[in-house]
């Protein structure tokens, strides 16, 4: 081996060394600023939702752009107070009922509701909740610790707020002007292809507007549904867990079934205390009806509508995305799976359309 080429292996191992470093360092700098990334992302969903809102006061109110955008922000704002408003009398006293709260009561009536349980269980020949019961589990339990709970949560509201000020700051920015990422992302590439990316750029942003609006009327039909079935069995605070179970459905598959459990929990201790066979279970039972029969409307209504007339994918490609997204970044990358890839299909149709597999999967683009 002469002396060139060890100079050009050193030259290539020294080189990988610092691509392999510099890459280190980014990640290392992306993951200080990890929360600075989040506020980003969301209020690039912000800007996106409140898109069809700034076009329509400026299209047919006439409004200028600064004024539309203000409206626009003073609308999402609102709808954040009003949520707010919701939840935090529901908060406030949940908090007074802990802090004056029974514990042995408690305790008594948690140990009773488990007894009707096991009661019901051993009459059908099913011994569930011998071995809870063996286990002293109610005992051992610290209610006391609720209280300390409760103080932690409240003092992420500090927190929270300094996010909320900071997304809506972002947000604010992001709707004025509507090319300011669009502009970062064109210092990245040559000059012959900044106009297909800028194509690019208006087609994503008018799929992922259609389709988050698509998602929120999606989370109303399910409140919708959750409030009127709650409420025609009288469980306490419906409202509130109409919206949470709803909510949770924008988490892919899991959600759903994170909200059926806390319906059916929540159905069952808002009636603690009354007789199970007569009362809790079969209002219990009626709630988890509604709650199937809402999620048929979801899945086989709501969804394919919003996928197919949003981001112009099959209802079986979303699925294998959103499986794909799970295994590979667990639940966040079940949540951002459809965006993203709809991002991609859309670059892909202007950077590759001549190739055949590109061709079939974007052909309703």
């Amino acid at each position: 081996m002469n002396t060139t080429d060890s100079k050009n292996i050193s030259n290539g191992i020294l080189r990988a060394i610092a691509i392999i470093l510099g890459f280190s360092i980014l990640l290392l700098f992306l993951y200080k600023i990890s929360d600075v990334l989040i506020y980003i992302a969301i209020a690039g969903v912000i800007s996106l939702l409140g898109r069809p809102i700034i076009r329509f006061l400026k299209s047919r109110l006439k409004f200028k752009n600064t004024f539309a955008v203000i409206a626009t922000m003073l609308l999402l704002l609102g709808s954040i107070v009003g949520l707010a408003s919701m939840f935090i009398p529901l908060i406030k006293s949940q908090g007074e009922n802990l802090a004056l709260l029974n514990y042995s009561e408690l305790e008594t009536n948690f140990k009773h509701l488990s007894e009707e349980i096991n009661s019901y269980l051993s009459a059908h020949n099913i011994d569930l909740f011998q071995t809870l019961q063996n286990s002293d589990l109610l005992s051992k339990l610290n209610v006391n610790a609720i209280p300390e709970l409760l103080n932690s949560i409240l003092g992420m509201v500090g927190s929270l707020s300094i996010g909320l000020f900071s997304v809506l700051f972002i947000s604010f920015f992001f709707l004025k002007d509507s090319k300011l990422l669009e502009d970062g992302a064109l210092l990245l590439v040559s000059d012959n292809k900044e106009g297909r990316l800028k194509k690019s750029f208006e087609k994503i942003k008018d799929l992922l507007s259609r389709y988050f609006v698509g998602l929120v009327f999606q989370i109303l039909i399910l409140f919708i549904i959750y409030t009127v079935v709650l409420l025609i069995f009288g469980i306490q605070n419906a409202i509130v867990i109409a919206f949470l179970c709803a909510l949770l459905n924008l988490i892919p598959y899991v959600g759903p079934l994170i909200g059926g459990i806390l319906m059916l929990i929540l159905s069952m201790s808002s009636n603690l205390g009354m007789d199970f066979q007569t009362v809790i279970l079969p209002k219990t039972m009626y709630v988890m009806i509604g709650y199937t029969i809402a999620q048929l409307v979801d899945n086989f209504v709501s969804q394919p509508l919003i996928f197919s007339n949003s981001v112009k994918s099959h209802p079986l490609e979303i699925f294998l995305v959103i499986i794909i997204g799970g295994l590979l970044f667990g639940v966040i990358g079940m949540i951002i799976a459809v965006p993203t890839y709809t991002a991609l299909k859309v670059i892909s149709k202007e950077f590759l359309s001549d190739n055949k597999i590109v061709k079939k999967i974007t052909e309703g683009i």
